[in-house]
Protein backbone atom coordinates (compact mmCIF):
# COMPACT_ATOMS: atom_id res chain seq x y z
CA UNK A 1 0.00 0.00 0.00
CA UNK A 2 3.09 2.29 0.76
CA UNK A 3 4.04 2.37 -2.48
CA UNK A 4 0.53 3.05 -4.31
CA UNK A 5 0.29 6.40 -1.99
CA UNK A 6 3.81 7.41 -2.66
CA UNK A 7 2.90 7.06 -6.66
CA UNK A 8 -0.52 8.73 -6.26
CA UNK A 9 0.87 11.72 -4.47
CA UNK A 10 2.92 13.29 -7.89
CA UNK A 11 -0.16 12.19 -9.77
CA UNK A 12 -2.79 14.03 -7.59
CA UNK A 13 -0.18 16.78 -7.66
CA UNK A 14 -0.10 17.39 -11.20
CA UNK A 15 -3.34 17.05 -11.53
CA UNK A 16 -4.32 19.89 -9.03
CA UNK A 17 -1.40 22.22 -10.78
CA UNK A 18 -3.19 21.71 -14.05
CA UNK A 19 -6.47 22.46 -13.10
CA UNK A 20 -5.25 25.82 -11.14
CA UNK A 21 -3.64 26.42 -14.42
CA UNK A 22 -6.35 26.24 -16.49
CA UNK A 23 -8.14 28.04 -13.76
CA UNK A 24 -6.49 31.03 -14.48
CA UNK A 25 -6.63 31.26 -18.12
CA UNK A 26 -10.40 31.51 -17.84
CA UNK A 27 -9.94 34.18 -15.34
CA UNK A 28 -12.89 37.15 -15.65
CA UNK A 29 -14.71 39.32 -13.50
CA UNK A 30 -16.52 37.02 -10.67
CA UNK A 31 -18.40 37.63 -7.41
CA UNK A 32 -17.12 36.48 -3.86
CA UNK A 33 -20.45 35.31 -3.63
CA UNK A 34 -22.12 33.74 -6.47
CA UNK A 35 -25.74 33.21 -4.96
CA UNK A 36 -28.16 34.95 -2.43
CA UNK A 37 -31.59 35.04 -1.45
CA UNK A 38 -34.35 36.65 -3.96
CA UNK A 39 -35.64 39.89 -2.54
CA UNK A 40 -32.79 40.27 0.18
CA UNK A 41 -30.24 43.24 0.70
CA UNK A 42 -27.08 42.14 -1.03
CA UNK A 43 -23.08 43.20 -1.03
CA UNK A 44 -21.95 42.27 -4.53
CA UNK A 45 -18.18 42.20 -4.38
CA UNK A 46 -16.90 42.12 -7.98
CA UNK A 47 -13.07 40.63 -7.99
CA UNK A 48 -10.83 41.56 -10.71
CA UNK A 49 -8.08 39.47 -11.10
CA UNK A 50 -6.04 41.05 -14.61
CA UNK A 51 -6.56 43.92 -16.80
CA UNK A 52 -6.75 44.20 -20.56
CA UNK A 53 -3.61 41.84 -22.33
CA UNK A 54 -1.25 43.08 -19.72
CA UNK A 55 -2.23 46.29 -19.25
CA UNK A 56 -3.45 47.99 -16.40
CA UNK A 57 -7.32 48.91 -15.74
CA UNK A 58 -8.05 52.47 -15.16
CA UNK A 59 -11.89 52.40 -14.57
CA UNK A 60 -14.84 49.65 -13.79
CA UNK A 61 -18.45 50.28 -14.64
CA UNK A 62 -21.06 47.67 -13.77
CA UNK A 63 -24.62 47.86 -14.98
CA UNK A 64 -26.91 46.84 -12.57
CA UNK A 65 -29.45 43.56 -13.45
CA UNK A 66 -32.78 44.90 -14.31
CA UNK A 67 -35.12 45.13 -10.74
CA UNK A 68 -31.79 45.90 -8.24
CA UNK A 69 -33.24 48.46 -6.39
CA UNK A 70 -30.98 51.15 -3.91
CA UNK A 71 -27.97 50.50 -5.21
CA UNK A 72 -24.97 51.94 -3.24
CA UNK A 73 -20.94 51.51 -4.48
CA UNK A 74 -18.19 51.49 -1.78
CA UNK A 75 -15.37 54.41 -2.06
CA UNK A 76 -11.66 53.27 -3.05
CA UNK A 77 -9.29 55.22 -1.80
CA UNK A 78 -7.69 56.81 -4.93
CA UNK A 79 -10.71 56.15 -7.37
CA UNK A 80 -13.73 58.52 -8.15
CA UNK A 81 -17.37 57.23 -8.35
CA UNK A 82 -20.02 57.82 -10.81
CA UNK A 83 -23.73 56.93 -11.00
CA UNK A 84 -26.20 56.73 -13.36
CA UNK A 85 -29.77 56.99 -12.63
CA UNK A 86 -32.71 56.08 -14.61
CA UNK A 87 -36.35 56.76 -14.09
CA UNK A 88 -38.50 53.78 -12.92
CA UNK A 89 -41.29 52.37 -15.33
CA UNK A 90 -42.42 51.21 -12.06
CA UNK A 91 -41.65 53.06 -8.44
CA UNK A 92 -41.60 51.71 -5.52
CA UNK A 93 -41.39 52.36 -1.91
CA UNK A 94 -38.80 52.59 0.31
CA UNK A 95 -38.67 54.03 4.27
CA UNK A 96 -42.10 55.48 3.48
CA UNK A 97 -41.10 57.68 0.13
CA UNK A 98 -41.88 57.18 -3.39
CA UNK A 99 -38.52 56.48 -5.35
CA UNK A 100 -38.94 57.10 -8.78
CA UNK A 101 -35.95 56.52 -10.04
CA UNK A 102 -33.06 54.59 -9.42
CA UNK A 103 -29.28 53.56 -9.80
CA UNK A 104 -28.72 51.73 -13.36
CA UNK A 105 -24.96 52.27 -13.66
CA UNK A 106 -21.55 53.10 -11.57
CA UNK A 107 -18.43 53.43 -12.09
CA UNK A 108 -14.76 53.58 -10.15
CA UNK A 109 -11.85 55.87 -11.92
CA UNK A 110 -8.78 55.65 -11.44
CA UNK A 111 -7.50 59.43 -10.33
CA UNK A 112 -4.03 58.63 -11.52
CA UNK A 113 -1.70 56.36 -12.47
CA UNK A 114 -0.59 55.37 -9.30
CA UNK A 115 -3.83 54.19 -8.47
CA UNK A 116 -3.99 51.88 -11.73
CA UNK A 117 -5.04 48.50 -11.25
CA UNK A 118 -2.12 46.68 -12.78
CA UNK A 119 -2.49 43.72 -14.80
CA UNK A 120 -0.24 41.86 -11.83
CA UNK A 121 -2.74 42.88 -8.88
CA UNK A 122 -5.44 41.94 -7.97
CA UNK A 123 -8.69 44.16 -6.28
CA UNK A 124 -12.56 44.11 -5.85
CA UNK A 125 -14.99 46.46 -6.21
CA UNK A 126 -17.83 46.37 -3.81
CA UNK A 127 -21.54 47.27 -4.08
CA UNK A 128 -24.36 46.92 -2.19
CA UNK A 129 -28.41 46.54 -3.05
CA UNK A 130 -31.73 44.70 -2.76
CA UNK A 131 -31.89 42.06 -5.25
CA UNK A 132 -35.16 41.31 -7.47
CA UNK A 133 -37.90 38.83 -5.65
CA UNK A 134 -38.05 36.47 -8.83
CA UNK A 135 -35.50 33.32 -8.14
CA UNK A 136 -33.08 32.36 -10.68
CA UNK A 137 -30.37 34.32 -12.45
CA UNK A 138 -29.58 38.05 -12.70
CA UNK A 139 -26.47 39.48 -14.52
CA UNK A 140 -24.06 42.12 -13.64
CA UNK A 141 -22.12 43.10 -17.35
CA UNK A 142 -18.86 44.91 -16.22
CA UNK A 143 -16.96 47.02 -18.65
CA UNK A 144 -12.61 46.83 -17.67
CA UNK A 145 -11.11 49.77 -19.17
CA UNK A 146 -7.51 49.67 -19.34
CA UNK A 147 -4.62 51.65 -20.69
CA UNK A 148 -4.74 50.28 -23.64
CA UNK A 149 -7.42 48.16 -24.56
CA UNK A 150 -11.00 47.36 -22.56
CA UNK A 151 -12.91 44.28 -21.95
CA UNK A 152 -16.84 44.19 -21.59
CA UNK A 153 -17.93 41.61 -19.42
CA UNK A 154 -21.57 41.53 -20.98
CA UNK A 155 -22.25 37.89 -23.24
CA UNK A 156 -24.78 36.43 -21.76
CA UNK A 157 -25.89 32.64 -22.52
CA UNK A 158 -28.47 32.22 -25.62
CA UNK A 159 -30.77 30.28 -23.43
CA UNK A 160 -29.95 28.86 -19.84
CA UNK A 161 -27.14 30.30 -17.27
CA UNK A 162 -24.48 28.40 -18.24
CA UNK A 163 -21.47 31.16 -19.23
CA UNK A 164 -19.53 28.27 -20.97
CA UNK A 165 -18.10 28.49 -24.22
CA UNK A 166 -18.28 32.72 -23.57
CA UNK A 167 -15.17 34.25 -24.39
CA UNK A 168 -16.65 37.86 -21.74
CA UNK A 169 -19.37 36.56 -19.69
CA UNK A 170 -21.66 38.72 -17.99
CA UNK A 171 -21.00 38.10 -14.10
CA UNK A 172 -23.97 35.71 -12.98
CA UNK A 173 -25.69 35.93 -9.74
CA UNK A 174 -27.95 32.73 -8.91
CA UNK A 175 -30.95 33.70 -6.51
CA UNK A 176 -32.42 31.08 -4.70
CA UNK A 177 -36.54 31.63 -3.29
CA UNK A 178 -36.49 32.43 0.52
CA UNK A 179 -37.47 30.55 2.97
CA UNK A 180 -40.85 31.29 4.73
CA UNK A 181 -38.90 32.43 7.77
CA UNK A 182 -36.53 34.76 5.68
CA UNK A 183 -39.76 36.79 3.88
CA UNK A 184 -41.14 37.85 7.31
CA UNK A 185 -37.84 39.65 7.68
CA UNK A 186 -37.31 43.44 7.54
CA UNK A 187 -35.62 44.41 4.01
CA UNK A 188 -33.45 47.04 3.04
Amino acid sequence: MKLQTQTLFPLLLSTLAMLGASSGAQAHVTLEQPEAIAGTPYKAVLRVGHGCEGSATTRITVSLPAGMRGAKPMPKAGWTLALKREKLAKPYESHGRAVTEDVVELSWTAQNEAAYLQDEWYDEFVLRGSLPDTPGAIWFKVRQSCVKGEWNWAELPASGDSTQGLKAPAVRLMLRAPSPAASAEHKH
